[in-house]
C-alpha cells in the first residue's frame, strides 16, 4: 500500500469525526448558528486534527515529513473497467517557498483520454472544505461501491482533464505547517500560496507545462478562483516562474456577494414551488439584517464576518425548515439524512480497511 498508516489514520479519524457532526447537528435553523456555526464545525472535521481550528503539528517537524517534496503513487483496493494501474495517480505534499513550514496536500489524476488535456485544478470551498468529499462524491475519478471497492465516475472530469484535487488554504484537510503564520487570513496570502504549489506542482510534472489550465471549483471558491487567476497572469506578466498557460476558469453555485446572493434564496425558492408565498414573506423579514450585516463584514473584517455569515444562514435555514428532506444541491431530488449518513459510513469503512492494508 504506497499510502502511509498515518495518512490512513488520519482519514479515519476525520471521516468518523464528521459523521458525528451531521448526526449532531440536524437540519433545523435554530441549532445553525451557536458561537461554533454548523459550517465552522464541517470544515474542522473534515481537517487532520479536528478538535483544532487548523492544522498545525507541534514538535519534530522534520521528522514528521522528511524531505521538501513528498509525492507518491498510491494504490487502490478494488476496480472495475479499466485497470486503475494504468491511470496516473499521485497523492502527497509540496512545501510552498515563500512559507515558513507549509505543506500543501493534492491528489493528481491523469487523463484517461490524452495526457495532452488540460490541467484542471479543483477547489473546494468553506472557507476552509477538504477536496476528498469531491473526489469522491462528485467529480473524481472514482465513486466507492456498497462492498467498499472503488468503482469508475462515469462523469469523472479526468475523462477528459488531468485534474488536481488540492487541500487549501494552509491548515485545511491534509495540508499543514508547523509555524502559525502560515495561515492565512485573506484571499491574496491564499493565491500567493496557491501560485507557489502550481509552481512546485509543474516543476515535477514538466510534461504538463503547455497544456491548457483552467481554475474550478464551487462555493467559496467564488472568492479563491477570480483571485488565483488574478495571480496568475500577475505572474506570467512578470515571468515570476514557470508560465500557466491559464485559459480559463468556472464556477460553480459560487459564493461572490453574500447581500446579493442570500436575499435571491426566498425567490428562487418560491420560484421553484419549494416553498409558500407565507413562507416567502416570512422568510424575507430576515434579508435586511443580512445586508445589514454583510456591510459591516466588508468594513470591519475579523468577527463582524462570522457574525455575518450567521445572521444571513437564517435565510438558508428557515427554507430548510420548510422544505424538510430537500437536496439543496439538486432542489429536484430529495436527500434524507440517513442516505448522506450512509455516503458517509462507507467512506470511514473504506478508510479503516486502508488503514489495515
Amino acid at each position: 500500500m504506497a499510502s502511509s498508516p498515518t495518512f490512513s489514520k488520519v482519514s479515519l479519524l476525520l471521516l468518523v469525526s464528521l459523521s458525528f457532526s451531521y448526526a449532531t447537528s440536524g437540519f433545523n435553523h435554530e441549532h445553525a448558528y451557536p458561537p461554533q456555526s454548523q459550517a465552522e464545525m464541517l470544515t474542522r472535521n473534515l481537517n487532520l486534527f479536528p478538535k483544532d481550528p487548523v492544522n498545525i503539528i507541534k514538535g519534530d517537524f522534520d521528522s514528521f515529513v522528511p524531505g521538501k517534496i513528498v509525492e507518491k503513487k498510491f494504490s487502490l483496493l478494488g476496480h472495475s473497467g479499466p485497470s486503475i494501474q494504468h491511470l496516473g495517480h499521485h497523492a502527497g505534499h509540496y512545501s510552498l517557498p515563500h512559507s515558513k513550514a507549509a505543506r500543501m496536500f493534492y491528489f493528481f489524476f491523469e487523463s484517461r483520454n490524452n495526457k495532452d488535456d488540460p490541467v484542471v485544478i479543483w477547489l473546494t470551498g468553506g472557507p476552509g472544505c477538504g477536496s476528498e468529499l469531491a473526489l469522491f462524491y462528485e467529480n473524481g475519478p472514482f465513486h466507492i461501491a456498497n462492498n467498499l471497492s472503488l468503482t469508475w465516475n462515469d462523469y469523472g472530469w479526468d475523462q477528459a482533464s488531468n485534474i488536481l484535487f488540492v487541500d487549501q488554504p494552509t491548515g485545511t484537510g491534509f495540508s499543514y505547517s508547523s509555524d502559525d503564520s502560515d495561515i492565512r487570513h485573506d484571499e491574496a496570502s491564499i493565491s500567493n500560496d496557491l501560485y507557489d504549489f502550481l509552481q512546485e506542482f509543474f516543476k515535477a510534472h514538466p510534461k504538463f507545462v503547455k497544456n491548457d489550465f483552467y481554475i474550478t471549483g464551487e462555493s467559496y471558491a467564488g472568492h479563491y478562483i477570480p483571485a488565483l487567476a488574478s495571480r496568475i497572469i500577475q505572474g506570467n506578466k512578470e515571468n515570476q516562474g514557470i508560465y500557466i498557460n491559464l485559459k480559463g476558469l468556472a464556477i460553480g453555485n459560487g459564493a461572490t456577494n453574500p447581500a446579493i446572493q442570500y436575499q435571491a434564496y426566498p425567490d428562487f425558492a418560491l420560484d421553484n414551488k419549494i416553498i409558500t408565498k407565507a413562507n416567502y414573506d416570512e422568510i424575507n423579514k430576515l434579508i435586511p439584517d443580512c445586508e445589514q450585516a454583510a456591510k459591516t463584514c466588508e468594513t470591519q473584517g475579523g468577527q463582524s464576518c462570522a457574525i455575518a455569515f450567521n445572521t444571513c444562514q437564517k435565510i438558508f435555514y428557515h427554507i430548510l425548515d420548510f422544505a424538510p428532506g430537500i437536496n439543496v444541491s439538486n432542489h429536484l431530488k430529495n436527500i434524507t439524512f440517513l442516505l448522506l449518513l450512509n455516503c458517509l459510513i462507507k467512506m470511514v469503512k473504506f478508510s479503516l480497511l486502508i488503514a489495515l492494508c
